[in-house]
Parts: C-alpha cells; structure tokens; sequence
C-alpha cells in the first residue's frame, strides 16, 4: 500500500466497519470498493477484505450475542449448509462480471423496497428446514466466490420474507458472515497458496469502527433506523457490485 494513501483508506475503512456493523454486516464489499479505487493489487484485495470481514463480524457477533438478539435455530442450518459451499466458492476463480450485475441489481431492488415500503416489525415465521438449507448453501457459495460474508443477501432475504425480527436479522447475518468468511478465506488460501501482508493500521481501523457501529446497532438503534441504515448499506453494496 503506497504510504500516501494510509490516512484516507483507514478513515473509509473505518466509516465503511461502522456502518454496516451498525446493521449487522462486516463490510467486505465496501473494502473491496476502497481497495480497488486505491489500486490494492487483485490477487490481495478478496483475502485481505476477508481478513478485515472476519475481525468486524466477530465484535458484530459478540455484541448482537450480549443483546440476546441470536436464533440459533435459524442461524444453525444456514451455517451448516453455508460453510462447506463457501469454500468451494472461495477456491473456484471466476469471470465476476455477469455475477456482480446480477448481484447488484438484487442489492439495489432490495435496497429501494426497504426505503419506499419498510415491513413492519411481525412476529416471525421460521422457515422450513429445506428452505433454510437451500438459502445457507446459495449464500455460502456466493460468499466465497465473491469474497464476501454473504450476509448482505441474507439480511434482507430474513426481514423481507418474515423469518425474524429486524434485530434478529442482524445477528444471525453477522454470525453467518464470520462463519462464511472463515471458510471463504481457508478456501482461497488453499487455491492461490497466498496469504497478503496487509497494513496493521487497516485491520485497527476496521476494529475501532466495527466496535462502535455493532455496539449501536445491538442495544441503541431502533428497528426502524436499522432498516434505513440497512438500504443506504445495500445500496452502496448494489452500487459498487454494478459498477466494478
């Protein structure tokens, strides 16, 4: 990383944790944004925002945890399908391009739904078993072939289709994301047998932001806040898939 850019990634690396630690995320897509504007070279920039994912999404996991805001038994099946799928999509190397448009448009629809009709706090609907495996494989794969959690699909996907409260949403995504980008990252490693020496100072800025944004999102931020949080957050996410 050329010394000159130091400042200005770690602030956005920092607003970027804060921000989608707030509503559950760890912000791998919005790392990877700033890594590509800052001309981070390819091959280190999925297994560093993977690395950064990891340190936000456990601080996202233990504070959601202390709220008491964690279904484990919608969070289980989604791990267990999720994990194995993710690395595979973690050692595959795949043309991105198609892949991020569709992704993208999916983010920015479920992004303009979330602000123009905001569901209503219900009470929730587990999904069957079968769907909740079908859902964690999808998610785990495109988690590791994206270089993601994952968790801004699922996100949306939980609160849209009434399986669980707003807040409980944001902790099985972000549980889900730490699963995921562990795997994502075991996986990668083992195709490209590389391991990026990344700046300190990124992972202490992702750390500070992190700490701030899930403290917020788990025991102050409102329901509804979390949601308008979560469309600005989807929208950037939508935003940066369609136009890398």
């Amino acid at each position: 990383m050329n010394p000159d850019y130091l400042i200005p990634v770690c602030l956005a690396v920092m607003v970027i944790a804060f921000l989608f630690a707030s509503v559950g995320q760890a912000g791998a897509s919005g790392y990877i944004a700033v890594m590509a504007l800052f001309s981070f070279a390819p091959e280190t920039i999925r297994p560093t925002a993977l690395v950064l994912t990891i340190l936000v999404a456990l601080q996202g996991s233990y504070q959601f945890w202390r709220a008491g805001h964690v279904s484990w038994p919608l969070f289980w099946p989604l791990a267990a399908a999720s994990v194995p799928c993710a690395f595979l999509g973690g050692y595959l190397n795949l043309p991105p391009r198609m892949l991020n448009l569709l992704l993208g448009a999916l983010l920015l629809y479920s992004a303009g739904w979330l602000l123009i009709r905001p569901p209503p706090e219900r009470s929730p609907r587990l999904p069957s078993l079968p769907t909740t495996l079908s859902a964690g494989g999808v998610l785990g794969f495109l988690a590791g072939l994206t270089g993601t959690g994952a968790g801004i699909f699922l996100t949306p996907l939980m609160i849209l289709r009434g399986w669980c409260s707003t807040k409980t949403a944001a902790a099985v995504s972000t549980l889900f994301i730490l699963a995921n980008a562990v795997a994502g990252l075991l996986g990668n490693v083992s195709s490209t047998r590389h391991f990026p020496t990344f700046a300190l100072a990124l992972a202490v800025a992702a750390v500070a932001g992190g700490a701030t944004g899930s403290y917020l999102g788990s025991r102050r931020f409102s329901p509804h806040v979390i949601k308008r949080l979560l469309a600005v957050v989807l929208a950037i996410a939508g935003l940066k898939l369609v136009l890398t």
